[in-house]
């Protein structure tokens, strides 16, 4: 049962309430206060301070010092009158616990809207980020689309002026030539009528070789049509070597997939068209993955997985992403979950299923469950059986379960 503090002084003024608690001992970070504008409570274990003030005061306005050893606050009167007393006189047990309940309701109450106002703030931070950052590469994609197009107008400038050159030189020479003709016509006129000559007897040599060429050809067979259908295929295997059942099923959750967009977002209204595109956020955590940025990865990541929670490739880009951060338990919770969308098993999502086994034996094995990463490396090499990388780490996983390989330090990725 605690133990009431009886040695309390306050003063007042017609507009201000000041009350001083002693701490006897205990330290600011041991205090917890609750105040409203009718009830104050400080409680440091094993004492307790509780006021069910006369008048109700002003709790936005109110403050609180907390120091050598003292509590001193300062309570704003919500009417300007001198109190009689600091406390209510009253004795109701009944109405003192009204009293607290409604204290530690709006107490309640007031945390949670800053709980909710904090996390607000940080939403609104990190979409200014996402904005600024996709602004930025926008701007240096306009600077590079600039410079190709200030170099393209410069190339198509060198190339018009080169035909320029090459037109007057061309008429040039021709201005020469008949000028040429003009001065000396007697020495041309033979020359071009023995060309003449030679050309009127190439073309006759000509016409003479087709006649013989058509004499010799056989008469055309007669046509016909040979039907030819083939098997409607979207996957890379024969039909006979393929599961068509599970091939199908594969299909149809992948367009299920992409016709799945969350419209329960608040944010989503406040996104342009290109952000709402799960593809697009995809492409977008990739570069950021290979930039480095594995906090803006995930994000990217993150966002494209609340617009559309069936995209499996999501969820294994995020689980990389953690590896790299060392959230080795997200990383295992988001290859699992991709594992789950990667379902049935099919020749079209074994890359896939290979990068989400590998990921997740990975943090396996960095959580020092050999034997749980041993399993996924094994399956992925029932998929990949001539995977040589695959291979070397099982090997590395299999001597650290048998002890002839130390754990100091090794690690397989």
């Amino acid at each position: 049962m605690p133990l009431h503090v009886t040695d309390y002084t306050w003063t007042q003024t017609d507009s201000t309430v000041h009350i001083s608690v002693p701490l006897k001992g205990a330290t600011a970070a041991g205090v917890d206060i609750v105040s409203t504008e009718d009830y104050l409570k400080v409680h440091f274990p094993p004492f307790l301070f509780e006021a069910f003030l006369f008048e109700p005061v002003d709790d936005d306005r109110s403050s609180a010092k907390v120091g050598n050893g003292v509590a001193v606050f300062t309570l704003p009167k919500k009417t300007h009158k001198v109190w009689e007393h600091l406390m209510i006189t009253t004795d109701d047990k009944e109405t003192k616990r009204e009293i607290r309940a409604r204290a530690l309701l709006t107490q309640e109450q007031k945390l949670s809207a800053e709980l909710k106002q904090k996390a607000e703030k940080r939403q609104a931070e990190k979409k200014y980020a996402l904005e600024t950052m996709m602004k930025l590469e926008k701007e240096e994609r306009d600077r590079i689309q600039q410079m190709k197009d200030a170099e393209r107008e410069k190339t198509t400038a060198e190339l018009a002026a080169w035909q320029l050159r090459q037109k007057q030189e061309a008429e040039k020479a021709q201005q020469n030539q008949n000028r040429q003709i003009q001065q000396n016509p007697d020495t041309k006129t033979p020359g071009s009528r023995q060309t003449n000559i030679r050309k009127d007897k190439q073309v006759h040599s000509n016409a003479e070789k087709k006649k013989k060429i058509r004499a010799q050809l056989p008469p055309p067979r007669t046509c016909g049509n040979i039907p030819v259908t083939f098997t409607p295929r979207v996957f890379p295997t024969a039909l006979r070597e393929s599961r068509v059942p599970e091939e199908e099923e594969w299909l149809k959750k992948q367009a299920e997939a992409r016709r799945a967009m969350s419209s329960e977002l608040e944010e989503l209204e406040d996104l342009r068209e290109e952000e709402r595109n799960p593809d697009w956020l995809k492409q977008k955590g990739d570069k950021c993955f290979s930039n480095g940025d594995y906090v803006g990865a995930v994000n990217a990541y993150t966002l494209g997985i609340r617009l559309n929670r069936k995209l499996p490739a999501l969820y294994s880009n995020r689980a990389a992403c953690h590896l790299k951060l060392r959230n080795l338990h997200k990383a295992v919770e988001d290859s699992s979950k991709a594992l789950d969308l990667l379902t049935p098993a099919v020749s079209d999502n074994a890359a896939a299923r290979v990068r989400a086994r590998v990921r997740r034996g990975s943090a396996f094995c960095q959580l020092e469950l050999y034997a749980e990463g041993l399993q996924d490396y094994e399956a992925a090499l029932k998929i990949e059986p001539n995977n040589e990388a695959l291979q070397r780490d099982a090997q590395i996983i299999r001597d650290i379960i048998q002890g002839s390989a130390g754990q100091n330090g090794t690690q397989v990725y």
